[in-house]
């Protein structure tokens, strides 16, 4: 995925955009990066690998290094950013978070057409963010050639824009897919993805930018470039899986939304007679823990970990490079509390099921510490598309999707006619998928949250909503 926040202040603006870059850490693991502008020194850079070690670490010598009264910081999981771009719009750092489906495409026209040139990185790809900045430097001012590189991208981007000079330009993606806010302090204006980045900061809620809508900041003003499109498709799984507990997007808090949708799972398991004789309601972690807690309020089925996850040392299951040892240090993060696992009939929750390895493995383990039963409940429905607008849980196949690898095993590529089938719960394909992906990852039953359900549990107008990972609709 990715996140970005930006300052620009009549002060240093460094250590805000330092502790606001980090507060965005769960949104990418590989590359990090910081741009900032000073009157007497100009536009300054540094982008670190951050695979194996977290942000603050990496750059914990910023202070010492660059100053400036405008920045911007950004994480990913692509490609290095933010980059300087000199240009016929002047010199200025960018960064962007989304995905670009054409870059290929876009990529030869631009070369075609131009006669210019990219810088390649290793394999012969094009850095994406510089890609955005050529699209961009096509037209005659900012507010343009924004506009005209979301238009012609399909996919989608936010863009966050440090001029030479000391202001911010900020663009959410023309869909809305993901958030972008604004927060005013005593010294200025921030930009970032997460809420409660620039509120931790000590900035106040200004305004969250509408789908589309690009504005210019300084420490003084915001200037409206572009007004806000009507029409927004903000991603749905933010409130179920990635987005940070404390986050709010279009004025909906994460952490409220996953009680909601917690509760609604335990009324259809209850209307359902599918949550009888169990002894614990438990959720996997992290993300999965407030679904639980919403499905063990509602159903007044005790809450509890059976297991615990030893972060100290291994905060992050993907650090080795090989999957073998990522598989073997996930498994050591995973300490049982035998109390609550021996033979007891126990009710996970977790956030969702995309390709069920880590979640066989999970499963295993609980059987092998005595527990006498495992049931599985999914807070959002089976995951039958790759994400085509979003960098995250992102995959080369469809046929990664563990729901898809079930479709093909029970009826082929004829059972891609009938995904909405196989969602359902009541349709005899439904609980075939079902039935079979107990058989394959070992649970006792399993169920999935109804796309009505999270819509639901988020409260915004489905019309508004991204749910295409789920139904396949734009």
């Amino acid at each position: 995925m990715g996140g970005f926040f930006g300052a620009v202040s009549r002060a240093d603006a460094i250590s805000d955009v330092f502790f606001g870059t980090d507060y965005h850490s769960h949104l990418g693991t590989k590359r990090a990066g910081m741009a900032a502008y000073d009157s007497e020194i100009g536009l300054q850079r540094e982008i670190h690998n951050i695979s194996n070690s977290p942000f603050r670490t990496r750059f914990e010598h910023v202070f010492d290094e660059m100053q400036g009264t405008a920045a911007i910081g950004c994480i990913s999981d692509s490609d290095p950013q933010p980059l300087l771009i000199c240009s016929n719009l002047g010199k200025y750092a960018i960064c962007v978070i989304g995905v670009i489906n054409n870059a290929e495409e876009l990529t030869k026209k631009y070369l075609l057409e131009s006669g210019g040139h990219f810088n390649a990185m290793t394999g012969g790809k094009v850095n994406s963010t510089e890609l955005v900045a050529a699209l961009i430097d096509q037209k005659k001012t900012f507010g343009e050639g924004i506009l005209f590189a979301q238009e012609v991208i399909e996919g989608s981007a936010s863009i966050l824009i440090l001029r030479d000079g000391g202001t911010l330009i900020a663009a959410r993606d023309r869909m809305g897919r993901i958030p972008l806010l604004v927060g005013k302090g005593e010294d200025g204006y921030c930009v970032t993805f997460e809420s409660f980045a620039y509120q931790k900061l000590g900035y106040d809620d200004e305004r969250e930018l509408g789908p589309g809508e690009i504005v210019e900041i300084s420490a003084d003003s915001i200037k409206q470039l572009s007004p806000a499109r009507k029409e927004m498709r903000i991603c749905a799984f933010l409130w179920s899986y990635y987005g940070f507990p404390t986050a709010t997007y279009e004025g909906v808090n994460v952490e409220v939304m996953r009680y909601r949708n917690g509760r609604i799972m335990a009324e259809n398991d209850a209307f359902l007679g599918n949550n009888e004789g169990i002894d614990y309601v438990c959720g996997v972690p992290d993300s999965g823990t407030p679904h639980a807690i919403g499905y063990a309020n509602e159903s007044n089925i005790p809450f509890a970990r059976p297991y615990i996850k030893y972060t100290p040392t291994w905060s992050r299951s993907f650090m080795p490079n090989s999957q073998t040892d990522r598989k073997k240090v996930a498994k050591m993060k995973q300490i049982p509390v035998h109390e609550l696992i021996k033979d007891k009939n126990l009710l996970f929750v977790d956030d969702s099921i995309v390709r069920g390895t880590q979640l066989k493995e999970t499963v295993d383990f609980l059987s092998q510490n005595g527990a006498r039963a495992i049931h599985m409940r999914s807070a959002c429905p089976p995951i039958m598309y790759s994400c085509k607008y979003l960098n995250f849980s992102r995959s080369t196949n469809e046929m990664e999707l563990l729901a898809r690898r079930i479709v093909m095993e029970l009826e082929g590529e004829e059972g891609f006619a009938h995904l909405e089938e196989y969602s359902d719960s009541s349709t005899e394909r439904g609980k075939k998928l079902r039935a079979s992906i107990c058989e394959k990852l070992h649970f006792d039953s399993v169920e999935f949250q109804t796309l009505d359900g999270v819509i639901k549990a988020i409260g915004i107008e489905p019309c508004k909503l991204c749910t295409y990972c789920w139904n396949g609709k734009e």
